[in-house]
Order: structure tokens, then sequence, then C-alpha cells
């Protein structure tokens, strides 16, 4: 199974400092790469990050604000200049000639359309790469496009001055086997397992009949969610109800709750009481506003609401997806 590992490339909110480059966060997925919110220099800090452009199968914009889509035009523009180093040497086999060509699913407000297509032709380049666009209209929760993906994707409105979503990636309920049950049944680990998992249910030398539920139990799938730029709405608890790892922006302190609130916003303290009201595992703050030089304040605020795992997001940092409780 590939890595499940979230990828932090920048964590700056409006304006970038020093040690925080704009928006951009890669969740790894089971061979699946969502790249959230690409804002400037989301580009380079996938080089000192060590991942390429290989990694990234779907793009996900929250809003067309700048600090959360400036780094559209060079992501995409990276995606088709590395795509012919994925294809086999010529000549290519007739097969591979009428293969489609690798593609990238794109989600993003369906308001924000004419930024979209501005920023994906922000300059020349040759397309090698299709860009697949599954925009998002709302109101209300919407699943999005995702064939053969281990995942189901949604997204949520959220409240903020322009029209902006939340996503969430939550993985079906499977199976674990349990060796003490198909002892109990007289079943030894081989091809009967294999069989059984296959095809839900094997008969015994004897005739009877056991079934993948009378041998197994059932194992919770994983789930993340991604909020950014909100105030507190319904749409930020849809989002986080019960996730493993929520990545969520705390731009700014409690002391300054009523700017957070104007501005579309939320608070350490906030985004910490949302985790805990809806059982989250691993809470990741980011996007913190510059007027803060360190996020010591971030964490003392958010521990005093929620005590579970408390990650303050650094710019290249690696967060694994906590393990299968």
């Amino acid at each position: 199974m590939s890595a499940r590992e979230l990828v932090v490339l920048g964590t700056a909110s409006q304006v970038p400092t020093r040690h925080r480059n704009h928006n951009g966060y890669l969740l790894l997925w089971d061979g699946e790469g969502l790249l959230f919110d690409p804002g400037e220099g989301t580009q380079r800090q996938m080089l000192h990050a060590g991942v390429t452009s290989h990694a990234i199968t779907r793009i996900c914009v929250s809003h067309f604000h700048g600090d959360h889509c400036l780094g559209l035009p060079g992501i995409i523009q990276r995606i088709n200049l590395d795509r012919p180093a994925r294809r086999p040497p010529p000549p290519l086999s007739e097969a591979l000639r009428a293969a489609p060509p690798f593609s990238v699913t794109a989600h993003y407000p369906a308001s924000g359309q004419r930024f979209f297509e501005r920023l994906h032709h922000a300059s020349a380049f040759h397309e090698t790469v299709e860009l697949r666009c599954d925009p998002i209209a709302g109101p209300g929760p919407v699943e999005l496009k995702a064939p053969g993906a281990p995942f189901t994707l949604t997204a949520e409105p959220l409240s903020h001055p322009v029209e902006s979503f939340g996503y969430r990636l939550t993985e079906p309920d499977g199976r674990r086997i349990l060796p003490e049950r198909l002892a109990a049944h007289g079943i030894a680990a081989g091809p009967a397992v294999g069989r059984l998992q296959r095809d839900g249910a094997i008969t015994l030398a004897d005739g009877s009949t056991v079934t993948l539920e009378q041998a197994s139990e059932v194992r919770p799938g994983q789930s993340a969610a991604f909020v950014m730029d909100t105030r507190l709405c319904e749409g930020v608890a849809a989002l986080a109800q019960g996730v493993d790892l929520l990545i969520i922006e705390a731009t700014f302190l409690e002391s300054e709750a009523a700017l957070a609130r104007d501005h579309g916003h939320l608070t350490a303290a906030q985004a910490a009481r949302v985790a805990a009201e809806s059982g989250v595992r691993t809470l990741v703050l980011t996007h913190f506003s510059q007027r803060y030089p360190d996020t010591a304040g971030h964490l003392a605020e958010a521990r005093r609401h929620f005590d579970g795992e408390i990650v303050l997001a650094e710019d290249l940092m690696r967060v694994p997806v906590p393990a299968r409780a």
C-alpha cells in the first residue's frame, strides 16, 4: 500500500513571509495525489519537499483568492513539461497510440470559471496532458467525479467573501479477516482465504458455507478533510465530522475573533473546538497570518479546546495519516 501522508508546501495566508510560503498541500493517498490550493511558489516548494509533478492526479482549489490559486499556472505547465518522461520510448505500439493521454482532474468553484481559464492559459506552453475540469456548482454538498479512486471526494460550501468550498476524502469501509474466526471454521491460511475475500463466501469439504462476514469484522475506512478560508458554518462541521486528519485554517488568535469573522476566517480556538466536537483524530493547523512570527500562541489556544494530536503545520513538513484505530 502506498503511503498516506500530507506534504505541507506552504502555510502562509494572504502575505508570505521569509519562513512561510503561500498555501500548498499535497495529500498522497494510495497512488492518488491531491494538490490543494497551490499558491505562488508551490512548484519550487515541491522541489524542496522531494515530490514531483508525477504525484499529482487531482488539483482542488477552495476559492479564487490569490494565495490559494496563483501557483496554478506553474503547476499546470510543470505537469505538462514532465509528461514526456512518462511515455515509453518510440516506436509506440498501436495500443499505446490509441491509449488515452495521461490526465489530471481539477476541482474548483464553478463561479470562478473565468479565473481558472485565465490561470490555465496564463502563458504559452505545449499541452501534453489532458486537464479534466470538474467545476463545483453549489449549493449544498457535492460528490465529485473520482472514477477508479479508492475513496469518495465531496465538497461542502463554506462562508467566505467569495464562493469557497472545503473538501472531504472518505474511504469506504472494508473487512478485516480474523485468524481466530478462520480457525473456528477450520479454514487454513492460503487460497481458501483469497476465494473468501474475492467471492464473499466459500463452501467447505463438509458442504457447509462460510461467509466473509462470519470470518471477519468491519475495517472502518479512513478519511481526511481540507478546510480553508471560512467562518464557522454548517459546511465546516460536515467536513470535519469523524475524520482521521483535519487540515484547517487558523489564521488568527481568539483575541482577534471579530477581525476573523469580518474577513471570513477562523481562529485557532474555533478550529480546535470544531475538532473536539467532531471527533477528529489529528488536527493540522495552518494558514497563519503574517502578524504572528511564531505559532506558539496558536498551539496554546488550541490545546485549551482539543486534547487530541495537534500539528502546527510548517513548510515542507510531512504529516502521516493516523494509523487505523
